[in-house]
């Protein structure tokens, strides 16, 4: 286990270390929670979504943009580690030691992603249910740490794995049940559960214990993805 935590700190430091992550991990938040907020609130109005009250729009925004950072930074993770994970895995590190590295890495940068969010979200325009808030925005990250991880898996160009995570994220925060009104197919997104915790947070309402479970499957889901999605990839490149 000391291995992994010593190359779990280095995947962590690795991504910190750059200047253009440090600048987003701010850039980003700020940006979803004053600028994005108003242009979902707009949205949700034309679309007849339920998106109501500053406080709502405020809330979804910080969740968003720890989902976005989140699931760019797992593909990123997976996308530009070929070759080290494949050295890593030769070296007797194992694909199953690798992986655990890199899921841990991604959930402590997805708790790092998440305060920032919730900072943000807390000095712009206050939080009524802070706690609440905060799980949920950790959930958003979480999830999206699934979905970036297994695109990266899957897809081994950046161009193509980037805007497909993209399309993935602009599908979840433009189709699901408090953005349109509707309940199709598309409303069921990854992040749908997770969504109305944060819009209750937001708006000073209780969430029902069953919705809350709901968001601990979704996440344990996620990140189950994510394990192997980063097992598979350092176990196919440990043996070419």
């Amino acid at each position: 286990m000391s291995a992994v935590a010593q190359v779990g700190g280095f995947f962590v430091r690795e991504h910190l270390r750059a200047r253009l992550t440090l600048a987003l991990l701010v850039a980003i938040p700020v940006f979803f929670v004053l600028v994005f907020a108003s242009v979902l609130g707009e949205f949700a109005d034309a679309l007849g979504g339920r998106l109501s009250g500053g406080g709502a729009t405020s809330a979804i925004s910080a969740g968003w943009a720890a989902a976005f950072l989140c699931g760019a930074l797992a593909f990123f993770e997976v996308s530009s580690s070929r070759g080290a994970d494949r050295r890593l895995a030769a070296a007797g590190l194992g694909a199953g030691r690798v992986a655990l590295a890199r899921i841990a890495a991604a959930i402590a940068l997805a708790v790092v992603v998440s305060v920032v969010a919730f900072l943000t979200l807390w000095l712009r325009s206050g939080i009524a249910h802070p706690a609440h808030a905060a799980a949920s925005i950790v959930a958003f990250a979480l999830i999206y740490v699934g979905v970036g991880a297994l695109v990266g898996a899957l897809v081994t160009g950046p161009l193509e794995g980037s805007l497909l995570v993209v399309l993935i994220f602009s599908v979840d925060v433009f189709s699901g049940p408090s953005m349109t009104g509707s309940d199709g197919i598309l409303a069921h997104g990854p992040t749908r559960d997770a969504t109305k915790l944060l819009i209750a947070a937001g708006t000073g309402q209780s969430s029902a214990a069953g919705e809350w479970l709901a968001v601990a499957a979704a996440v344990t889901i996620a990140l189950t993805v994510a394990f192997g999605a980063f097992w598979l990839a350092a176990r196919s490149r440990s043996r070419s």
